[in-house]
């Protein structure tokens, strides 16, 4: 994803939920932990930065509700995590392939763990604006 130093990050802990442009010109969130990785980034494109983080919110406030699943990863190298809601809507996914399933699991487990942290932030996430857009 392309940065856009125009859109809002809000932050937890040392990590960081960062939107930004996707190559298609939709928007996607990604979490970056406290050491600069990131962690999980959004399962899909949204039309601008508010829908963006308020999905973003949204999924922080269900955590405690939602499934993970681990898969093997694209070309079926590696292995690879995706989250879903009750509903069955995929929301998140992790952000590269890990080499051992275990691993795979562990950094799923890390990434919920993170989101629990971020349902505080929830309301903040909602009520951002696009730039150029009177609060």
């Amino acid at each position: 994803m392309k940065r856009s130093d125009e859109l809002g990050r809000a932050a937890v802990g040392g990590a960081r939920c960062q939107i930004d442009t996707d190559p298609a010109g939709g928007f996607g969130w990604r979490l970056i932990a406290h050491n600069g990785r990131v962690v999980g980034v959004s399962a899909s494109s949204f039309a601008d930065s508010r829908t963006c983080a308020r999905a973003f919110g949204e999924m922080c406030a269900q955590a405690d509700k939602a499934a993970g699943g681990v898969h093997h990863g694209p070309g079926g190298d590696g292995w690879a995590w995706w989250l879903r809601m009750p509903d069955g809507t995929a929301v998140a996914a992790s952000s590269r392939t890990y080499e051992r399933y275990s691993t795979c699991r562990a950094a799923l487990g890390r990434f919920v763990g993170l989101l629990g942290q971020f349902a505080a932030l929830e309301k903040e996430l909602a009520d951002l604006k696009e730039p150029g857009e009177a609060k």
